[in-house]
């Protein structure tokens, strides 16, 4: 497994991370989500998704991690908290780290932000940031990110504007052909020197690729070549993981067949892009 050095202390984590949806995006399947983390786990996979709000995601990590604390040191363990208040994020990042089985959080990250008003309410005084500064401040958190997949322009703000190590953001055909996440949000985190963790990897392929033959492999490596830090994808079986592992082994596509692949996609991109909502 390639690794990459992600955040502020430098930390080596794997170039491709399992991601907080698939089997971990639901509740009282313990069993399932076991096997999915100790399998990417056992392929290498240090980066680790999951949010405060993602259903028992958190439960599940905190069961190896109680059984099998020894693992933990070798993982970047990241969650996320949505509240838009000081008090509401520190009780979510109190519950996280209980529900985890950890005493801190390698990344914790502001979720979700979509609006002017998310902007503003996280960063009044007693807005959200407050709480993120302060957590890092304190050693419970190593590096603060910032995640969304509405707008651009947003989140690009949000890169400009608060003190963070990470974005988290979509990166797949769809948005090249669109714009906006990697064609302002990308370079602004770039020139900022903010590590960039791609989602939505596969993007509209679960309905398209089998029109197209395009694989999940392909688009992993397409995310890959994109100038990201590292790209994760939600998984809901051990081979699905493995899929994920092998792709993390081969180089980015070159330009002329990430062309070809984002050509496919143009005519979907609009109908597609769900996750943003209302283009």
């Amino acid at each position: 497994m390639k690794t990459i050095q992600l955040g502020s202390l430098k930390k080596e984590v794997s170039v491709v991370g399992l991601g907080g949806e698939g089997i971990l995006q639901t509740y009282d399947k313990n069993a399932e989500a076991q096997l999915v983390i100790r399998e990417a786990l056992n392929q290498g996979l240090t980066y680790c998704d999951c949010a405060r709000v993602y259903s028992d995601s958190e439960l599940y990590y905190g069961e190896v991690w109680k059984t099998n604390p020894e693992l933990r040191s070798n993982v970047f363990q990241t969650s996320k908290s949505a509240s838009r208040d000081r008090d509401g994020a520190l009780a979510d990042l109190a519950a996280s780290l209980q529900r985890l089985k950890t005493n801190h959080l390698d990344l914790w990250q502001i979720h979700d932000v979509r609006t002017e008003e998310d902007l503003a309410a996280i960063s009044r005084p007693g807005g959200a940031l407050e709480a993120f500064i302060l957590a890092k401040e304190n050693g419970l958190v190593k590096n603060i990110g910032v995640t969304g997949h509405h707008d651009p322009y947003i989140l690009t703000k949000a890169v400009e504007q608060w003190p963070v190590d990470t974005v988290l953001m979509p990166v797949n055909p769809v948005e090249q052909v669109i714009g906006g996440f990697l064609t302002h949000t990308l370079p602004t985190a770039q020139e900022k020197g903010v590590a960039v963790i791609g989602m939505k990897v596969l993007g509209a392929g679960h309905y398209i690729i089998p029109k197209l033959g395009i694989t999940p492999e392909l688009l992993i490596r397409y995310a890959l070549s994109c100038g990201i830090t590292v790209a994760i994808v939600g998984c809901s079986t051990p081979e699905e993981v493995r899929e994920l592992s092998t792709a993390g082994t081969l180089p980015p596509l070159p330009d002329s067949e990430k062309e070809q692949i984002t050509d496919l996609f143009a005519p979907y991109a609009t109908k597609y892009a769900f996750y943003r909502g209302v283009l």
